[in-house]
């Protein structure tokens, strides 16, 4: 592998800009100056002056949709996606067709992420036969497969059969691996279209109530500490949750739990145009319930953020709203989301930003060659962001197949200027390596 250096970045924000020569993959030097004719003799040079050197970034929940929706996402545009926004791995929701709950299908997934080779992809499993809440799937044998699935998800549905979701807790904490729950109490939604409140009931929308989310958290909670696993919440989405989970960390229960960046930034208000790019599920809530999911974020409550990257044919999106499929693209305006919502206002500084989009969710998911430190002898895989950068986003000039973005020419700050997964450039000038 090439020899690279890498000019004037401040690693984190912080101090006064450095040089990192990276070989062989592995940060070999960081310096206040690398002599390009000495240490870094016949290096490739990167010029990041004014750029933040970040840890490569990792989403716990992205949908690729492939296998079975290659119109909307495959492994390697989402792959491509995913770089562009400062990603180096990604873990792929099982519910694609067929569903990965086995072996087969979770090594597909692995072995096209890996032919690819612009991120990790770490294939999610299924928690259930056919993501249908009835009996276990092959927990252990995705585990010991190719793929080493550690991470088990029945997202777009929720675990809700107590007895059910219990034996899979039991099952993954022999397995050394979590369960990411989407919390919704199925009973409690059913024929819901938007978050349960004053604006659904004056547009005619049947109410997704908060508390649908807030009872299986508290559930599932019991349940981990009762068994002693981890637990994982998906996209929380309301303030009682971010209550729950304090409570329940607070009692020593091994939970954690994600919020996307579009709960972060955008609340119901926006579905008073009937605009089916913001139906997402969790729905939107209100602006109390994203002010309160940015400080729990901010302290800790909330661990990372996760993208629920969610592509969709025109067809799905460009319809009524009654029919239209729920779901956002997300995997290269996360950062730019990030920086308004909490660097902006000074709820997180950089560092914060690396804790929250690259370390924790590398913990959680068991990954340990990603979300490391930027040290010399650890893996060379960054991001290196413009923080005064600006870009407007276009959902035609995104790298997905799909392009239901929510941020329609929306000017964001924050640009992904070069990605590096283990040395190797998979973004330089914000352009994806082919």
């Amino acid at each position: 592998m090439s020899t690279l250096l890498i000019r004037g970045a401040k690693p984190y924000g912080e101090g006064e800009p450095v040089d990192i020569l990276v070989r062989d993959g592995v940060v070999a030097a960081i310096e206040p100056k690398i002599d390009p004719e000495g240490d870094g003799r016949g290096a490739e040079i990167l010029d990041a002056g004014g750029l933040v050197a970040l840890p490569g970034f990792v989403d716990l929940h992205t949908h690729l949709r492939e296998p079975g929706r290659e119109d909307t996402e495959t492994v390697e545009t989402g792959s491509r996606a995913a770089a562009l926004g400062g990603y180096t791995a990604v873990f792929a929701m099982a519910n694609t067709d067929p569903v990965a709950d086995n072996a087969v299908v979770v090594e597909h997934v692995w072995r096209r992420g890996r032919e690819v080779g612009l991120v990790d992809v770490h294939p999610v499993g299924a928690v259930t036969v056919g993501l249908k809440g009835e009996r276990l799937a092959e927990l252990g044998t995705m585990a010991r497969s190719a793929a080493g699935v550690r991470v088990f998800s029945d997202d777009g549905l929720c675990v809700a059969d107590p007895l059910i979701m219990r034996r899979a807790l039991e099952y993954t904490k022999a397995l050394d691996a979590v369960i990411a729950q989407h919390a919704e109490e199925p009973r409690l939604t059913v024929g819901a279209q938007a978050h349960e409140g004053e604006l659904a009931a004056r547009l005619g929308l049947a109410g997704w109530p908060a508390v649908a989310e807030e009872s299986i958290v508290a559930r599932d909670c019991l349940l981990a500490r009762h068994v002693g696993a981890r637990l994982h919440v998906c996209h929380v989405s309301t303030e009682g949750t971010a209550d729950v989970l304090r409570w329940a960390k607070a009692r020593g229960t091994n939970v954690s739990a994600e919020v996307t960046p579009h709960h972060l930034l955008l609340d119901d208000s926006r579905l008073s145009t009937y605009d089916p790019v913001n139906k997402v599920n969790p729905p939107l809530r209100t602006t109390t319930d994203a002010a309160a999911l940015r400080a729990a974020l901010a302290d800790g409550t909330v661990d990372c953020v996760a993208t629920d990257h969610a592509p969709h044919a025109a067809q799905d999106k460009d319809c009524e709203w009654s029919a239209a499929r729920p779901g956002m693209l997300g995997l290269q305006t996360a950062l730019p989301i990030v920086v308004q919502t909490m660097v902006g206002p000074g709820l997180l500084d950089w560092r914060g930003v690396a804790r929250v989009m690259s370390e924790r969710p590398a913990e959680i998911a068991g990954l340990a060659d990603q979300g490391r430190p930027i040290a010399v002898g650890e893996p060379a895989t960054l991001a290196l962001v413009d923080p005064a950068g600006r870009w407007t986003v276009r959902g035609a000039d995104l790298a997905s197949v799909a392009a239901n973005t929510p941020y329609e020419g929306m000017e964001l700050p924050g640009v992904v200027v070069a990605t590096l997964l283990r040395g190797a450039l998979t973004v330089r000038d914000g352009k994806a390596a082919k």
